[in-house]
């Protein structure tokens, strides 16, 4: 629990702890880990032969999220001074490059790999122009290949924008954590010495040809003796074994009229957001319209079958069951026990956890309790109101358990430690693979094996015992009731011109269209490496998404107990628990069509492992919602119905 709260002074808020620089202050620039688009495999900074800062590589302060995530957060030897200009800083000299460096750094610059760089929590920005586009990058590459001649960027020109410190009393109203260390409180409202924010943090690279002989002596940090032209369209610095490589790097700092609060502004624009915009809008309308049609049209149909039938006397009643069929034929069969129902309730127990850990967690990002200022707490946040959720997955699974069973409790222990064992039992298995082929290539991405230990410390500690407590309150309250009487002997269902499980595979598409266009936003995300942070959306869409998925299960339990089809349980779970198998394929295309350049076998088994865990997750949960409602909708009509 502490090791999930390291990051302990709060949560961030775009504009809540500005630090005041006075000019001539020391600033740090950090390192996080070589990532690429085209491996999805990040790795340290320190892996390729780049300069070390003097007092040795140390790791920044991470929390679990940011762990899990693959960042790897460290000291560089990038250091400013607040408001002062420099020109031709000498790094240093590397070693002489070596067969192995060579090519490990060609590797690194074919597989297009991007060094990210920070700066008072922010991350280094490049702009480039494309046919009178600017676009926007996180971070810069290691190189590039011209003619079959690699090229490294070995000159770094930082522009740094800053803006006057304002404000000073807001230490007074939000001083927290280590802000009031930060901020100045001087009574009189002013401050003598002026200060300054960061605002903006942009770097420009650069291949630049160095006069190894002019270095020699020169320290780190020293002047470089010659005048450095660095120009971003043209590279001139090729790498060749048995040669050293001459690091250097400048620095401009820019007033701006951006704000504290606004200077993450310019990494969460994300592109084509107006697209983005209109197709949400576009879907939330549509979806809306479709689901109020067929809302409509189902409680007009179920009102007058009720109506119809509790206006008839008894005899009646009974000339109409020898006449008719329908629903009302099953009524002796319709809550006769599931197969496998213990497996029934644990797929609903984990899925109630899963579904409340996306409520919770979206609506906390909407709110702006996870901004992407603070690395890895949304990560952090999801394991979090996982672990505690555990007590609603053993309260659901052994409640529905004891209604299946009509109030009988036996088993409910075993009920609950399968619903913490489930999921998590899964997910560690995907996780294991997949980190084994990180850890074979030496990927930061790799989860360290201490922090596998503390998983599942996690997991045995504290989402076990918290999902047994969950089934103990379950198995002391008090069952659902069943409305009608089960008959001894099963009803035999007619035969079907198609097969029952084709309409419910086929039912997943609906879901799906409430969240496609977002799906695309969110695969950009953690496959390309850009910014989302539209999670008011995503949380409209969800909360869709859950109201689509109950009709659509309602409209199929309801056509399957027309024809006299009392197997209605699974086929309720998976006609909304389909939808996992339309995300699957669309990851798939996503793999195929948007992540051409993604090279290796090692590559596209994470990325399709990766896939799976989120399609399971996404199963559990949309087919969570689809058997509840649809429990509660038979429930409630054969509960409205008069009978002996």
């Amino acid at each position: 629990m502490c090791l999930i709260f390291q990051s302990g002074c709060g949560f961030y808020l775009p504009g809540s702890y500005p630090h005041k620089y006075v000019v001539g202050d020391p600033l740090s620039v950090k390192v996080n880990s070589l990532t690429s688009i085209d491996t999805e495999m990040p790795f340290s900074y320190y892996s390729l032969p780049f300069c070390k800062p003097q007092e040795g590589v140390k790791d920044s302060a991470e929390n679990l999220g940011e762990l899990l995530m693959g960042d790897r957060i460290e000291n560089s030897p990038y250091k400013f001074k607040m408001y002062t200009n420099e020109t031709e800083i000498f790094l240093c000299q590397s070693n002489k490059l070596s067969a192995d460096d060579f090519k490990l750094l060609a590797k690194r610059i074919d597989e297009m790999y991007q060094v990210n760089l920070i700066l008072d929590n922010l991350p280094a920005i490049r702009y480039t122009k494309k046919e009178g586009f600017t676009l926007r990058w996180t971070g810069y590459p290691v190189g590039v290949k011209v003619q079959n001649v690699y090229y490294l960027f070995n000159h770094l020109k930082f522009n740094v924008l800053i803006h006057k410190y304002e404000e000073t009393n807001v230490a007074h109203v939000m001083g927290t954590g280590d802000a009031v260390e930060v901020m100045p409180t001087d009574p009189k409202g002013g401050s003598e010495v002026p200060g300054y924010m960061v605002v903006g943090f942009e770097v420009v690279p650069c291949s630049v040809v160095h006069d190894a002989n002019l270095v020699k002596k020169l320290k780190m940090y020293g002047k470089y003796p010659s005048p450095i032209k660095c120009d971003s369209t043209a590279v001139s610095m090729p790498l060749k074994e048995g040669e050293p490589i001459v690091f250097t790097y400048e620095v401009a700092f820019e007033k701006s009229d951006i704000k504290w609060p606004s200077r993450w502004d310019a990494y969460l624009k994300m592109e084509g957001s107006k697209v983005h915009w209109f197709s949400i809008l576009n879907s939330l309308m549509v979806i809306t319209f479709l689901a109020g049609i067929v809302l409509v049209i189902f409680l007009r149909t179920v009102r007058r079958d009720l109506t119809r039938y509790e206006e008839l006397d008894r005899e009646s009643q009974v000339q109409m069951n020898e006449e008719l069929s329908g629903w009302k034929l099953v009524v002796g069969d319709v809550f006769r026990a599931p197969s496998n129902p213990a497996l029934l309730c644990i797929l609903v127990g984990d899925g109630i956890q899963i579904l409340g850990m996306a409520i919770v967690t979206i609506l906390f990002a909407a709110l702006g309790f996870m901004s992407p200022a603070s690395r890895g707490t949304l990560i952090t946040g999801m394991l979090f109101f996982y672990l505690i959720l555990g007590i609603a997955a053993g309260y659901v699974a052994v409640l529905v358990w004891r209604t299946i069973g009509c109030g009988d409790s036996k088993g409910w222990i075993s009920v609950a430690w399968k619903a913490a064992c489930f999921f998590p039992g899964i997910a560690f298995l995907i996780l294991t693979i997949l980190n084994s082929l990180l850890w074979g290539s030496h990927s930061t991405g790799a989860i360290p094996f201490s922090v596998f230990v503390i998983l599942l410390l996690l997991w045995f500690c504290i989402s076990v015992p918290l999902t047994l407590v969950g089934g103990y309150f379950g198995a002391k309250a008090q069952h659902i009731e069943y409305p009608v009487r089960t008959n001894q002997i099963p009803r035999e269902i007619p035969a079907q011109k198609y097969p029952s499980w084709l309409l419910v595979l086929g039912a997943g598409t609906l879901p799906f269209g409430t969240l496609f266009i977002e799906l695309f936003f969110i695969m950009s995300s953690i496959w390309m490496g850009r910014v989302y942070y539209v999670f008011g959306f995503l949380f409209i869409v969800l909360i869709l998404l859950v109201v689509v998925c109950a009709e659509v299960s309602l409209v199929l339990t309801y056509m399957h107990l027309c024809v006299e089809d009392w197997k209605w349980w699974w086929k309720s779970f998976f006609a909304s628990g389909s939808v996992a198998i339309y995300i699957f394929l669309y990851s798939i295309n996503y793999l195929i069509f948007d992540l051409k350049s993604l090279s290796g076998p090692v590559s596209a088994t994470l990325y399709l492992g990766y896939s799976l865990f989120m399609v399971l997750a996404v199963m559990l949960a949309t087919g969570t919602i689809g058997f509840l409602s649809s429990f509660w909708f038979v429930h409630y009509l054969f509960s409205s119905v008069k009978l002996d």
